[in-house]
C-alpha cells in the first residue's frame, strides 16, 4: 500500500480535484457549444483544435520547466491561465470568440498531468510504491463528479459545469501550491539533453505504438455512441458505459506498479494494444447495444495500462533532468496527435462506411501492430521496469 504520508496525500488530493474538476467540464462541452446554436461543423473545430493545441503545448511547457529549472512556477502558471481560460469561456457565446478562448484553454492545460506524473514519479523514488495507486485517485474523481453532476445539470442547467470546474480547479490550485514536482538533477546541458531523448529509438517506439493505442481510443470516444444511437440505445445506456470504463481504470491503476515489476513496460503496452483491439472487434460486431457495458470494462486495460506503461517508459528513457521534457513529449503524442488523428481519420472512415467498418478497421490496425511488436525479434525486450525504484533524476 502507498504511505499516507504528506508528500503522497497531496498527489492523491491533485488527481482527485483534477480530475472531478474535468469531468465537470469535458463531457458537457459540445452540449454547452449546442445550446449557443453552434453549427455541427463548428462544434467539431472547438472540439478538434484542442488534441492539436496538446500537440504542440505539452512538450513546449515541459521544455521550458526542465530547461528554467522553474517546474512549480510553471505548473502554477499553467492551472491559473487554465482557470482564467475557463472562466471567459463560460462568458463566450460566439464561435468568433470561443475559438481563441478555447486555444487558450487547452494552451495552458496541456503541461499540468505531464509535470505531476513526473513530480510524482520523482517523489516515489526508493519507495515500494506505484503511481497507479496515486493517479487511480484521477478515476475515482472523474467517477464520482461525473455521476453527481448529471442529476445538477439537469435541474439547475449547463452553467453548473463551469461553476463546477471553477470550484474544483481552484482547490486544485492550492493543493498544488505545495505538490511535489522536483526538477532533479541535470548532468547535460537541455539541448544535449533533449538531442539525446530524441534520438533514442526505444523512446521513439514507446511514442509510435502508444500514439496508435491513443488514435483508437479517440475513435471510441468520438464514435461510439454514433454506433450506439444507430442501434437504439438510450441515454442512461451511454452514461452507464461511461460508469464502467471508469470503473475498470481503479483496479488497473492499483495493480500497475505489481504488473510494471512482472512484466515490463513493454509487455504492459503490449497487453493495453491487444485489449483495445479486442475492443474494435467487441464493438463492431456486438448484436445488442446492452454488450456495450461489459466490452467497455475492458477501458482499464486499453487506457490505464497503456498510460502507466507509458509513463514509466518515457520516465527510463528520460536524460537527467528532462523527466518533464519526455512526460510532455508523451502526453503531446498520446492526448495530442493521437487524439486528432483519432477524430479526423474516424470521421472520414465513419461518412465513408459507417462505424462497423470503422471499429473493424481499427481492430484489424492495433492487431497488426500487436503482432508486429510482439514479434519481431528485439522490438519488445525482455527486461523488466523497476517500478519500486524509478529513476530520481526527472
Amino acid at each position: 500500500m502507498v504511505n499516507s504520508t504528506p508528500s503522497l496525500i497531496r498527489p492523491k488530493a491533485f488527481y482527485f480535484l483534477f480530475f472531478a474538476a474535468a469531468a465537470s467540464l469535458i463531457p458537457f462541452l459540445s452540449l454547452y457549444y449546442h445550446s449557443l446554436g453552434l453549427s455541427g461543423q463548428q462544434i467539431g473545430v472547438l472540439t478538434g483544435v484542442a488534441p492539436l493545441i496538446t500537440l504542440a503545448g505539452a512538450p513546449l511547457w515541459g521544455g521550458l520547466a526542465d530547461a528554467t529549472r522553474k517546474h512549480r512556477l510553471v505548473l502554477l502558471l499553467a492551472l491559473a491561465g487554465t482557470w482564467a481560460a475557463v472562466l471567459a469561456l463560460s462568458r463566450s457565446t460566439t464561435f468568433a470568440v470561443l475559438l481563441p478562448v478555447v486555444v487558450i484553454h487547452a494552451f495552458f492545460a496541456s503541461p499540468i498531468i505531464p509535470l505531476v506524473d513526473n513530480g510524482v514519479v520523482t517523489t516515489l523514488s526508493g519507495r515500494k510504491a506505484g503511481y497507479g495507486r496515486l493517479r487511480l485517485w484521477g478515476g475515482v474523481g472523474w467517477g464520482a463528479t461525473a455521476a453527481l453532476l448529471g442529476t445538477v445539470l439537469q435541474r439547475a442547467g449547463l452553467q453548473w459545469t463551469f461553476y463546477s470546474f471553477l470550484f474544483f480547479w481552484f482547490i486544485t490550485l492550492l493543493v498544488a501550491w505545495r505538490l511535489p514536482v522536483s526538477p532533479g538533477t541535470a548532468h547535460h546541458p537541455y539541448w544535449a539533453g533533449l538531442r539525446k531523448l530524441l534520438a533514442n529509438p526505444r523512446f521513439l517506439l514507446l511514442l509510435a505504438i502508444a500514439l496508435v493505442n491513443s488514435v483508437s481510443l479517440s475513435i471510441f470516444l468520438n464514435y461510439l455512441f454514433l454506433h450506439l444511437e444507430a442501434q437504439n440505445a438510450s441515454r442512461t445506456l451511454m452514461a452507464l458505459s461511461l460508469t464502467a470504463s471508469t470503473l475498470s481504470e481503479l483496479p488497473v491503476w492499483f495493480i500497475a506498479d505489481r504488473l510494471l515489476r512482472r512484466w515490463g513496460a513493454d509487455r504492459l503496452l503490449a497487453l493495453a494494444l491487444l485489449a483495445t483491439a479486442v475492443r474494435a472487434f467487441a464493438y463492431a460486431f456486438m448484436p445488442a447495444p446492452w454488450l456495450v457495458l461489459p466490452i467497455n470494462l475492458l477501458h482499464g486495460l486499453s487506457f490505464a495500462a497503456m498510460w502507466s506503461a507509458g509513463v514509466a517508459y518515457a520516465n527510463s528513457a528520460a536524460p537527467p533532468g528532462l523527466g518533464a521534457t519526455a512526460q510532455g513529449v508523451f502526453a503531446g503524442a498520446t492526448v495530442g496527435l493521437g487524439s486528432a488523428l483519432g477524430a479526423f481519420a474516424g470521421g472520414l472512415v465513419y461518412d465513408s462506411a459507417g462505424p462497423v467498418v470503422l471499429f473493424q478497421a481499427t481492430g484489424s490496425l492495433l492487431l497488426v501492430v500487436f503482432l508486429l511488436f510482439v514479434c519481431i525479434p528485439g522490438l519488445a525486450r525482455q527486461g523488466r521496469y523497476k517500478a519500486s525504484a524509478p529513476r530520481t533524476s526527472e
